[in-house]
């Protein structure tokens, strides 16, 4: 990919006998969303630790802007662990700045950042709050605010919408709006398929370490069999075998869910149900990024 700007190539790596990362890889371009998508244990936070620089990689090499990350390239990445890393101690500003600083800020401008970030998502009022009496939501944004405070370049987010409320997931995608908007390439990992699929420009899927599908939506599901539901209550069982490249993967009583071929017509399936009577249900089913990848492997 010629417009990439972090590459990740051939990751692997151990912790003795398991397996958590073979040979994993994916890139992200300026300004995109990238969803990377699989259950617990999948092997997603070794990947994004391993890009932050946390933990060494046994093979395999990350590289920013075409070049090997080192130390210096390090501090203008964004990460953001699944932990937060607040501590239950400070206030909020107090939290952020100290931030700030950490990342070379002077006091008083680590101050106006958060203030301004505050004040962005409507979190005015949590200027002086401990960290200790937030809630899920809004510990999680205070954690996501201190990690855009130094203005990284690129960020990698370790499940960053994980027990959050719709309202909290909004605000958390409101600031991804905001970086892509500044081209920063936003990377983060979700157990949530549907919320990856819904809002990520292109994903990456592992599947016990191993990166199963990367692309666009559209490209990870095309030429994937399509499904039918046909409800035809006056039908015999046998209706179905009248078409030919069609088989039926789901049946909930007269209800009954088709897999067609790739030469199989939508519109002969239609006329061989009506031929059986009345037909309650004809309906194209999406096949949603977990219907397709999130199995186990076998």
């Amino acid at each position: 990919m010629t417009d990439a700007v972090l590459e990740i190539e051939r990751i692997s790596r151990r912790f003795g006998a398991v397996v958590a990362l073979h040979e994993a890889g994916l890139a992200t371009r300026p300004g995109e969303v990238f969803g990377l998508a699989g259950r617990i244990g999948a092997g997603k936070t070794t990947l994004l630790r391993i890009c932050a620089g946390v933990l060494a990689a046994d093979t395999g090499q990350v590289r920013w802007r075409g070049a090997p990350i080192d130390p210096a390239t390090r501090k203008r990445i964004g990460y953001l662990p699944a932990a937060g890393g607040l501590h239950p101690d400070m206030t909020v500003v107090g939290q952020l700045a100290y931030r700030g600083e950490l990342h070379g800020l002077d006091t008083n401008e680590a101050h106006r950042r958060a203030q301004v970030w505050l004040d962005r998502l409507g979190r005015r009022s949590l200027r002086d709050r401990g960290i200790g009496t937030l809630g899920t939501d809004d510990r999680r944004l205070v954690a996501l605010l201190a990690t855009l405070l130094p203005e990284p370049e690129l960020l990698l987010l370790d499940e960053p919408c994980a027990g959050m409320s719709p309202a909290g997931i909004d605000a958390v995608l409101d600031v991804f709006r905001d970086q892509v908007d500044k081209d920063v390439p936003v990377l983060f990992s979700s157990n949530d398929f549907d919320l990856v699929e819904r809002h990520c420009d292109r994903v990456g899927i592992l599947r016990s370490g191993q990166m199963v599908a990367v692309g666009a939506l559209p490209e990870l599901t095309a030429d994937r069999p399509r499904l039918i539901a046909v409800d035809a209550p006056d039908a015999t069982p046998d209706w179905i075998a009248s078409v030919p490249g069609c088989r039926p993967v789901d049946v909930d009583g007269s209800r009954v869910v088709l897999e067609l071929g790739p030469e199989t017509d939508d519109q002969a399936v239609l006329a061989a149900a009506m031929a059986t009577g009345r037909v309650r249900e004809f309906t194209l089913l999406r096949r949603s990024l977990a219907d397709l990848y999130d199995v186990e492997a076998p």
